[in-house]
C-alpha cells in the first residue's frame, strides 16, 4: 500500500486539457478509520516478530556487478554518481498487469536485470536509466513509478520525459514512501531509529538526492503540465504496535520488509554521504533494528 499520485495527460492541442487525478495535500493524510491507536497487548497478539537495453535478449556484461559490503550492485553506468541500487519495479505487478490484459504491451524498466527468466509474450524488461531522454519508439496510455524517491538526480526531468511519452488522455501514476519517520505519541523521540533517519536524509542530500521528494511530486507534476493533480496520503505502521487485526498485519508486513532493506538502502548514503565507516554503519544498524522491532515505539511510514 503505498502513496498515490495520479495525473491523466492530454496533449498541448487538445482544447479541453482535461486532467484527471485523485488525493490532495500532504498534511490532509489518510488515517485508518478510527485512528491509529496502540495496543497495549500488542507482544501476545502477533508472536515473535523476530519471524516475521536490448528487448529480447541481455549482453553478458550486463550481469556483471560490484561487490561491496556483503551485497551485489549493478555494474550499469560505474563510476556515475549514483546512490540508489536500482530504479525500483515490481516485476510481479507487470506479470500480472500484463497477465490479466493481455492485449496490453508491457515494459518494466530497471538498472539491473532482476526480472524473472519467464514472462508473458506481451510483457518484457528493458536495463535503462529513466534519468536518461527517454527513446522508446511509441508512446504510451499508462506509466507507473513505484518506490523511486531516491533515484533520480531531477524528479522534474523524469516527470517531463514521463508528459512527453504519454498519449492523449494517458495517465501516470507514482507511488512512493516520504522517507520521513513519525510518531503518534513521541515514542520515536531520541531513538537509533530516529537517528538514522535524520542522518539518511542529510546523506542523501549530500549525494544530490532528495529523500524528502515526494512531498513536492503534485508541486512539480503541475509545473511540468499536468493538472489537477492528486495525491493520496496513507499511513503504515511501522511494526504490530496499532490495535486491529488489519493494522497489525500491515505493520508486521512492513516491519519485516524494513528489516530485510535497511542494510541495503543505509550503506552507501551513510558512508559515502556522510563518511562513516562501515562498522560504525552497522553498530548503528544493530540499535535501529531493536528500535523496529520495539513494539514500543509507534512509528508509522507515510507513503
Amino acid at each position: 500500500m503505498d502513496a498515490e499520485t495520479y495525473a491523466r495527460h492530454v496533449a498541448h492541442n487538445d482544447p479541453e486539457r482535461e486532467y484527471m487525478l485523485a488525493g490532495d495535500h500532504l498534511n490532509e493524510t489518510q488515517f485508518p478509520r478510527g485512528g491509529l491507536s496502540v495496543d497495549s497487548d500488542a507482544d501476545s497478539a502477533m508472536g515473535d516478530i523476530d519471524g516475521a537495453p536490448s528487448t529480447s535478449s541481455l549482453r553478458s556484461s550486463i550481469y556483471q556487478y560490484v561487490e561491496e559490503y556483503g551485497r551485489t550492485f549493478h555494474k550499469y553506468k560505474q563510476g556515475s554518481k549514483c546512490v540508489c541500487v536500482c530504479v525500483c519495479v515490481c516485476e510481479l505487478a507487470l506479470l500480472r498487469v500484463a497477465t490479466e490484459h493481455p492485449s496490453a504491451h508491457v515494459i518494466g524498466t530497471d538498472l539491473s536485470p532482476i526480472q524473472p527468466e519467464y514472462v508473458p509474450a506481451n510483457c518484457h524488461f528493458e536495463v535503462d536509466d529513466a534519468d536518461d531522454d527517454w527513446i522508446f519508439s511509441h508512446p504510451f496510455d499508462y506509466i507507473h513509478l513505484r518506490m523511486i524517491f531516491h533515484s533520480f538526480r531531477s524528479h522534474k526531468e523524469v516527470m517531463r520525459s514521463g508528459f512527453e511519452n504519454l498519449l492523449p488522455g494517458g495517465w501516470i501514476e507514482y507511488q512512493d514512501y516520504y522517507c520521513h519517520l513519525q510518531s503518534v505519541d513521541g515514542t520515536l523521540q531520541g531513538t537509533a531509529l530516529e537517528r538514522w533517519s535524520q542522518l539518511y536524509v542529510e546523506g542523501g542530500l549530500r549525494l544530490g538526492r532528495d529523500m524528502l521528494a515526494p512531498r513536492k511530486y503534485k508541486q512539480w507534476m503541475e509545473e511540468t503540465g499536468y493538472v489537477n493533480v492528486t495525491e493520496q496520503k496513507l499511513v503504515i505502521p511501522g511494526n504490530p504496535w496499532p490495535k486491529g487485526h488489519d493494522l497489525k498485519l500491515l505493520g508486521a508486513w512492513q516491519m519485516a520488509n524494513f528489516l530485510e532493506g535497511i542494510h541495503a538502502v543505509t550503506m552507501t548514503i551513510f558512508t559515502r554521504g556522510l563518511g562513516m565507516s562501515s562498522e560504525e554503519v552497522e553498530l548503528l544498524l544493530v540499535d535501529v533494528r531493536k528500535d523496529i522491532k520495539n513494539l514500543g515505539v509507534h512509528f508509522y511510514f507515510l507513503t
